[in-house]
């Protein structure tokens, strides 16, 4: 009998995994970085052991560190959650060498399925179909140039060593492709610490279906529906359902038996995942076999009604699995997403500051799996994944209608989320319909206005205004007050606004050039206004810290800051020919020389942050006068790293 589980993670996957180990009566164990030493999954283990500085090198990546706090608190078992050290089969030997349960595979299937070159050969010798591609032993930028003309194109680099879309690249012709196998090798390298890269012929708009697994000690193997996750965004997933609109009863069982015959061949145990791709004609492919707990896990769990983890354990313990095969029954449907601290309208940049607010909707069939709460930071170091909403029905449209309905009234103030775009994504009639495919969100969202810049509308601006003059007193409207008209000037995201502000009673008029908005206070709350707008009565949720007011209301959200009684600054805006950091990270390759002509919206630097690479572009044509970025250098959001001078001012 295992008695206590350290958890070798962090965030969510680690608040998950203590949930279920507290219910199942194991002590827990918390790993942390100095970052994270205020996190939640540390505040909610039993013990807690700081395993180092912030950089994933030195903590959550650092085995070491983690065996040594196994030892220190008499932890007989680790889980390693997702990612960091979860598939590294290295690390899961170093575990069993300790005398410790590791809650996973066996190192040689880590091994194996770690490396897209070995297992698609293992999966081609165990009869599993495979996309077709070159994954010779010669891995060099010859033979991957002279083996992609027996391909064809379009074709798909990928790290062999790799997930999650990093050292990833789509090749549609030939004068491309020397480019992408550098930048592919270096996002491998960056991510992974292997550059080794594998081809394989694009299957142009396929779904992503994968395949729960699960087989114990005793030969036993089953699977556990499917997850369909063909919503996805630079090769990452976005959202992720079970079952599948597209898959029948007769693909189920087939891509399920062959999902078991994957894990059966690699002499495997515990949980996994194996990944297909389909084609318009139900042809399958495999893909790849993510050897730990999915993601996404959350919508197998709600379709089956099984705990994943508590399964994890099971096996870990040497107890068969707790079901056989004709023993699973689907039920419902189940809907995740991921909502992420980034900004859509800047190409998805992630976001970092200060949760001022997190409240998770709640609701039947909700589910929220996160490692945040009101007042933590989202830090540049890791993830900026907030939390996995997760909305289950008896149908696929009552699970559609209650996940939007979480993503609407959950309230996030501090940083810029992905929130409204994962609504719209949910909301859309293709989705709806059930045929988006892995091209879906670049042809339906590739030009979609929504996700530029949006001014604030004269009701938005209203109600700002309303939440600003009533400041931060708990007084409840301006009844009392003499009629006053004031100005306020306001700073949006993308603009400047001088409005003139006129409150009489309860009421409130707000001028904005030609345009009037009246808008009538019917009470306040600390953090909530209620108001009446054209006759119905409507709830606002807001914060203040300091100059900045973050406001909830009409579907929307956004954040002002009212700068009425400071002087007037110039702004760095479009076409300034300031290059900013667009987050914080490391420089990992820079562009362009001093003195060198550039276009607008040509890449100057490459930034690596939250384990993406990020282009850095210039916003007007012009020469690189001052270069200030350097490769290897780490730099804050905001940071200058270029000035590119317009013709005008290189001659002065």
């Amino acid at each position: 009998m295992l008695k206590k589980l350290l958890i070798a993670n962090r965030g969510e996957i680690a608040v998950r995994v203590i949930r279920t180990a507290k219910a199942l009566g194991y002590r827990t164990v918390a790993v942390y970085s100095e970052a994270d030493a205020n996190a939640l999954h540390v505040e909610q283990a039993d013990e807690a052991v700081c395993i180092g500085p912030a950089q994933v090198a030195a903590s959550y990546l650092n085995a070491d560190a983690i065996l040594d706090a196994a030892r220190k608190t008499g932890a007989d078992c680790i889980h390693p959650g997702y990612g960091f050290l979860s598939e590294n089969s290295g690390f899961a030997k170093a575990v069993k060498q300790a005398g410790l349960t590791f809650v996973g595979p066996p190192e040689n299937a880590i091994e194996l399925m770690g490396s897209k070159r070995r297992s698609k050969i293992a999966m081609q010798e165990a009869g599993v179909p495979v996309v077709p591609g070159y994954e010779g032993n010669n891995a060099s930028d010859d033979e991957l140039i002279a083996a992609a003309q027996d391909i064809d194109y379009p074709l798909m680099l990928k790290a062999s060593a790799g997930g999650g879309g990093r050292g990833m690249r789509l090749v549609e012709s030939e004068s491309e492709l020397a480019n992408n196998i550098k930048r592919a090798r270096s996002e491998a390298k960056q991510a992974f610490g292997d550059d080794e890269l594998i081809i394989e012929k694009a299957v142009i708009e396929p779904r992503h279906v994968e395949i729960q697994v699960f087989a114990d000690h005793h030969g036993n193997a089953v699977y556990l529906g499917e997850r369909d996750c063909s919503v996805q965004r630079r090769h990452q997933k976005v959202v992720e359902e079970a079952p599948s609109p597209f898959v029948t009863p007769e693909l189920r069982k087939a891509m399920g038996e062959a999902a078991v015959k994957a894990a059966l061949a690699c002499g495997y145990e515990g949980a996994g995942t194996v990944e297909f791709l389909v084609d318009k004609d139900r042809n399958f492919y495999f893909l790849e076999m993510n050897t730990r707990l999915q993601v996404e896990h959350p919508v197998t769990e709600l379709i089956t009604g099984q705990d994943l983890v508590a399964w994890q354990l099971m096996v870990a313990e040497g107890r068969p699995l707790p079901l056989a095969q004709d023993d699973i029954q689907l039920n419902g449907h189940a809907i995740e997403v991921r909502l992420y601290a980034e900004d859509p309208a800047s190409g998805f940049t992630p976001q970092t500051g200060t949760l001022h607010q997190f409240t998770p909707a709640e609701g039947e069939g909700l589910r929220f799996d996160t490692g945040v709460r009101s007042g933590d930071v989202v830090s540049p170091h890791y993830d900026p994944m907030l939390a996995k909403v997760i909305a289950w029905g008896q149908n696929r449209d009552e699970a559609r209608r209650r996940l939007i309905r979480a993503l609407e009234d959950t309230t996030v103030f501090g940083v810029t989320t992905n929130r409204h775009f994962l609504s719209r994504i949910i909301a859309d009639d293709t989705f709806g319909a059930g045929e988006a495919t892995t091209a879906f969100l670049q042809q339906a969202f590739k030009n979609d206005p929504s996700l530029a810049p949006q001014p604030l509308t004269i009701r938005e601006l209203a109600l700002s205004a309303c939440a600003l003059s009533l400041g931060q007193s708990a007084q409840k409207g301006w009844s009392n007050a003499p009629a006053t008209v004031m100005p306020m000037k306001l700073e949006a995201r993308y603009e400047t606004v001088e409005l003139l502000v006129r409150h009489s009673g309860h009421k409130l008029l707000v001028a904005h050039g030609e345009e009037h908005y009246e808008l009538q206070l019917q009470s306040q709350e600390p953090g909530l206004l209620c108001i009446i707008d054209n006759g119905v009565r409507q709830r606002c949720q807001y914060y203040r810290s300091g100059d900045s007011l973050y406001l909830q209301a009409f579907g929307r959200s956004w954040c002002v800051r009212d700068i009425t009684h400071q002087p007037a600054q110039g702004a760095l805006g479009t076409g300034s020919g300031k290059v900013q950091a667009t987050m914080d990270g490391a420089i990992i390759d820079v562009l362009v020389a001093e003195g060198d002509q550039v276009e607008q919206g040509q890449t100057l630097v490459i930034l690596e942050a939250m384990k993406m690479e990020h282009p850095v572009k210039a916003d007007r044509r012009g020469t690189v006068g001052q270069l200030l970025a350097r490769k290897g250098d780490q730099v804050k959001r905001g940071q200058l790293l270029a000035d590119v001078q317009s013709t005008e001012e290189a001659a002065s």
